[in-house]
């Protein structure tokens, strides 16, 4: 497949879009970045078992709506942060002997759409590889917070471990290392999984009609521009069962969807920019900024069903930030498809930023975390003290 598809009503865009996407890539090529080409894919065995750890990421400059669904490319290109806040650990063994895939998450037997969803990057995988092998996926989501809440962004570090250990089961190391390559599987499970293969600050290269294998994620912040950032994640339940999928749909639908679009090249190239001088708060600004649009889009999609993803809690929350950077502590607050809080500052003003989250919200957790890295393969042993169905659920 040479493009993906351009959705109806869309196609006036894809021309501004991928002007866009041209200037995104000379950016980063002025600012140094190798932009790797398609791997050449080494032997395949129809045998092997792997294990990989992911971690969910954060939206900057975030996404929603799918212009190719089978594919899972975005409308627009968008930017995240890894978050060490969780992490998915994912053990993948393929066998000719299996007569079925499966598939184990969080001790419990996939099924429904979660199986379909994973067994879409096993098949792509299997194909790759040219082998018909069966899988045994257990998989589970580690925890630093007694929930999760909704927003986390698991759902990406699940596709970047599950894609990161099935090439590295039946590919080997090298390939399973190949961010540009794996994060392009990752994506048929969540589109966010792509970013979450890459770590860090990572860039999701997308619009519609876009050739498949050139929707990848890259790593922008290369030589630790972001060390002294810290990540404060307060999980906040959805009390409406907030379904992803569903704001996936309805979003395009939003008559602020296509501004959105057409404003997105310039300020990805902003956060290019701000990552290259460490300017960590214009990064906080874009995340706090697009969460309130994002949120606009996704309230706005439908008439019948709103996406309110918005808990009351949020709006406490919100207004502590600001009014913590009023008294000069500069920090920023950010929200993703759910109601779950993370707040972007630096490390040395932690303290004041969870007392502040203490005395507004005093129910609720906090989590502090450094940024998180890319998906790395693991030693099987160590995956399966993780992801044994007898390990008790997080």
């Amino acid at each position: 497949m040479n493009e993906s598809l351009i959705p109806k009503g869309f196609a006036d865009l894809v021309a501004p879009m991928r002007a866009a996407h041209e200037r995104i890539l000379a950016d980063l090529r002025r600012h140094r970045f190798e932009l790797p080409p398609a791997p050449v894919l080494p032997p395949a065995r129809s045998r092997g078992i792997a294990a990989a750890r992911a971690y969910p990421m954060q939206g900057v400059l975030k996404y929603h709506g799918l212009s190719d669904w089978a594919q899972r490319i975005a409308f627009l290109p968008s930017i995240s942060l890894n978050n060490a806040a969780a992490h998915t650990t994912t053990l993948v063994e393929f066998d000719p002997a299996l007569p079925e895939d499966t598939i184990i998450i969080g001790g419990v037997p996939a099924q429904g759409r979660e199986r379909e969803r994973v067994v879409r990057v096993l098949d792509a995988v299997r194909d790759l590889a040219n082998v018909t092998s069966r899988a045994r996926v257990m998989s589970r989501n580690v925890l630093r917070a007694r929930v999760a809440g909704k927003g986390l962004g698991t759902s990406a570090s699940a596709a970047a471990a599950l894609a990161c250990a099935a090439v590295g089961a039946l590919f080997g190391a090298e390939l399973a290392g190949n961010t540009r390559f794996v994060s392009t599987l990752a994506r048929l499970l969540a589109g966010s999984g792509c970013r979450s293969v890459a770590g860090g600050l990572a860039l999701w290269l997308s619009y519609p009609g876009i050739p498949p294998a050139e929707s990848y994620a890259i790593r922008l912040d290369q030589q630790h521009e972001l060390e002294d950032v810290a990540l404060i994640t307060v999980p906040i339940d959805s009390r409406v069962g907030l379904r992803t999928e569903q704001a996936h749909h309805d979003a395009p639908n939003s008559i602020f969807f296509r501004s959105w679009m057409l404003a997105r090249g310039d300020e990805i190239r902003e956060c290019i920019a701000a990552v290259q001088r460490g300017d960590w708060q214009t990064i906080g600004q874009l995340a706090e900024l697009d969460s309130m649009r994002l949120h606009g889009v996704t309230m706005s999609g439908s008439r019948e069903q709103k996406i309110i993803g918005w808990e009351p809690e949020n709006i406490t929350l919100f207004r502590m930030c600001n009014d913590l950077r009023a008294r000069g502590v500069p920090v920023y607050a950010s929200t993703d498809t759910g109601p779950t809080v993370v707040f972007i500052t630096q490390r040395y003003h932690v303290p004041s930023v969870t007392t502040a989250i203490a005395v507004a919200a005093p129910t609720l957790e906090t989590v502090v975390a450094p940024i998180g890295g890319p998906a790395l393969l693991i030693p099987v042993e160590e995956a399966l003290k993780e992801v044994s169905p007898e390990q008790s659920t997080s």
